[in-house]
């Protein structure tokens, strides 16, 4: 059976690592992307039930993300792609300066575009293929403080979108989770305050487990998902309703 490969961006820590886990479960060869925290991937590495490796993956460079679409290529056929990395730089929008502002689209929206242009080249020629992308209940609905963090969510969606209806044809699926408050090390970088009004925002009044991201993103990624494209699927306890 010829080797499919998943790569992850971001996939060394909270919904990365676990969506990894669940790719490698469902068969993949998981590539886990890591920018700077090797030993963080490594690990995620040793807990797949499956195959994997430790990938560096800049999403912000475009050598980098060139190099893991090529070791990918080399393994076998790259079959699924998260865009998954991603940073969260809040504050008040007279607070921010254009620099953290920019930061935030460079790493959430601009290496997501990166990663999908390079990876659609090899999933062209196979004629198949999933891209899935990470994005927020924040960029459905807006959050205070956090309009760098919702500009770059949304721009994923409507890039998502976009880019499904370009790759339909071609048997290539693009689509998007959308996360509610999950407790991961970004978002432990929140004051109690925040956590909890973002916990309340859902009706479930509880956080969402990484677990439960990356079934929904291992369900889209798999082959039940063929006629799902152009979606956004909330997993967020309702707090996007």
């Amino acid at each position: 059976m010829a080797t499919t490969v998943a790569i992850v961006s971001g996939g060394s820590g909270g919904i990365g690592a676990a969506t990894c886990r669940a790719l490698a479960a469902a068969g993949h060869h998981v590539l886990v992307g890591y920018g700077g925290n090797a030993a963080a991937a490594e690990a995620v590495v040793t807990s797949l039930d499956g195959d994997g490796e430790a990938c560096h993956l800049d999403v912000t460079d475009e050598d980098s993300v060139a190099a893991a679409v090529a070791r990918a290529t080399e393994i076998g056929t790259l079959a699924v792609v998260v865009n998954n990395a991603g940073v969260a730089d809040d504050d008040l929008l007279l607070r921010l300066d254009p620099a953290r502002f920019d930061r935030t689209i460079e790493v959430n929206l601009r290496g997501a575009f990166l990663l999908s242009k390079a990876a659609v080249r090899p999933m062209l020629r196979a004629r198949a293929g999933r891209i899935i992308s990470v994005a927020s209940v924040v960029g459905l609905r807006g959050n205070v403080g956090q309009t760098a963090y919702a500009a770059s969510k949304a721009g994923l969606i409507g890039f998502s979108k976009s880019l499904a209806r370009e790759v339909a044809r071609k048997g290539i699926t693009v689509n998007v989770v959308a996360p509610g408050f999950v407790a991961t090390a970004m978002t432990d970088e929140l004051d109690d305050a925040a956590r909890e009004a973002l916990t309340t925002m859902a009706p479930t009044n509880r956080p969402v487990e990484a677990d439960e991201v990356a079934a929904a993103i291992a369900f889209l990624a798999s082959p039940l998902a063929a006629s799902i494209t152009g979606a956004v699927l909330p997993v967020d306890g309702g707090a996007g309703m």
